[in-house]
């Protein structure tokens, strides 16, 4: 899983076409094990790296395609469900086997739109031939990257990357870019309650208070506690507070209505989620009727607590709020979604762990299918009375 907007490179194949050994060739070191057995790699394994010329990304192993076993297939099945969270995928074939097998994982990528490239491993041992090469590159649309792992080093493959890689898996994109300017003081509102992790911040603060220093600006990092005091004592007035969504309520009312007033969890909705389809989806908490069900979508995994945000005091407001019966479904991680449109509605989290990608299609399930979408920040906004306040600042 994902815990920040690293490049996620998928790598697939069938079993003993040196997937594992391109890996180690990439990155220069023996991250993968190489092995002649066949089925050497069974999950897909994740591996955080540098390449050099790319940077910093998320490497995907993935067990081979062409396993046909009782627990192959299981393997299979997990590889399949990794190409929707990656945005670059290697597609590593040997000799002159090139069949249904490759053509559906390129059918997959296509249909998520993973741009691709084929590399043909093992050349040295055995090429693959002119005639088959060009009918696999004219009927795809892509040339074939001809490599030797053993012998060859990794510029060839590196600069491929590069240039299927598309450019927007790169970008930094700034979490409150046109908002702030330099100069302007930040309120981020942190709230420490049996939720916060002991010792530390939570990643959507840290990436707040980061991105404030980055774009110049003053940042005042305080408890919902001290926050009257903080008007009370007449400090500089801010260009914009953030505050955690589970204190909407309280905050609301003590910051100035001249005040601009967001949550960390709608800020990541900007920034990762699909920000105009949570807007449109969250009035429909409005329409909620006894029986209706609601998936809650969990981004991570994590340990449940009296006080869970998703799991406890959400659905509790839910509740008071629509004065209704409701049944929750709670997801978490890249789970697969069952029988998605028996769902009124689906709410995300903030999606702090995960890409861009993986939450887009994940809450393309429910967009696809009818199924109205929100997040957690913008759901507790709008119950709060403060939904148009909270997403305001957006629209300018």
């Amino acid at each position: 899983m994902a815990k920040d907007l690293k490049p996620h490179i998928g790598i697939f194949g069938r079993m003993n076409n040196g997937k594992s050994t391109i890996i180690n060739k990439l990155t220069g070191q023996p991250l993968s094990i190489v092995s002649e057995q066949a089925g050497t790699t069974t999950d897909p394994v994740r591996k955080a790296i540098e390449i050099f010329g790319i940077g910093p990304v998320i490497l995907i192993d993935t067990a081979g395609i062409d396993d046909m076993s009782e627990l192959g297939k299981q393997r299979v099945a997990k590889t399949y469900l990794t190409i929707k969270e990656i945005d670059c995928a290697i597609l590593v074939i040997a000799g002159e086997e090139f069949g249904e097998t490759e053509k559906a994982i390129i059918g997959e990528l296509r249909k998520h739109e993973i741009p691709f490239i084929i590399v043909h491993n093992k050349s040295d041992l055995s090429e693959l031939s002119e005639s088959h090469k060009k009918a696999i590159e004219n009927e795809f649309s892509t040339k074939i990257l001809e490599f030797s792992a053993l012998k060859d080093d990794a510029k060839s493959l590196q600069e491929a990357l590069k240039k299927a890689i598309p450019e927007s898996a790169f970008k930094r994109p700034s979490l409150l870019g046109g908002i702030i300017k330099p100069g302007d003081v930040v309120v981020l509102v942190t709230p420490i309650d049996d939720e916060a992790p002991e010792g530390r911040m939570i990643l959507p603060q840290v990436m707040a208070i980061r991105d404030v220093l980055d774009n110049d600006c003053i940042c005042v990092v305080l408890k919902e506690t001290a926050l009257q005091q903080y008007f009370d004592f007449n400090m500089p007035k801010p260009a914009l507070v953030v505050t955690d969504s589970q204190v909407f309520g309280l905050v609301s009312k003590i910051v100035p209505d001249d005040v601009p007033l967001t949550s960390f969890s709608i800020v990541l909705a900007r920034l990762r989620g699909d920000f105009e389809n949570y807007l449109k989806g969250t009035p429909h908490l409005s329409d909620l009727k006894d029986g209706d069900k609601i998936l809650m979508l969990e981004s991570c995994t994590h340990e449940i607590s009296c006080g869970d945000i998703g799991r406890v005091k959400l659905p509790n407001l839910i509740r008071k709020f629509t004065g209704k019966n409701v049944e929750f479904t709670y997801l978490s991680g890249l789970t697969p979604i069952k029988n998605i449109r028996q769902y009124a509605i689906a709410i995300q989290c903030g999606g702090c762990v995960a890409t861009r990608k993986q939450l887009i299609n994940r809450t393309n399930q429910a967009i696809d299918n009818g199924v109205p979408i929100t997040n957690y920040g913008m759901a507790i906004a709008y119950m709060n009375g403060i939904f148009e306040r909270a997403t305001r600042v957006f629209s300018h």
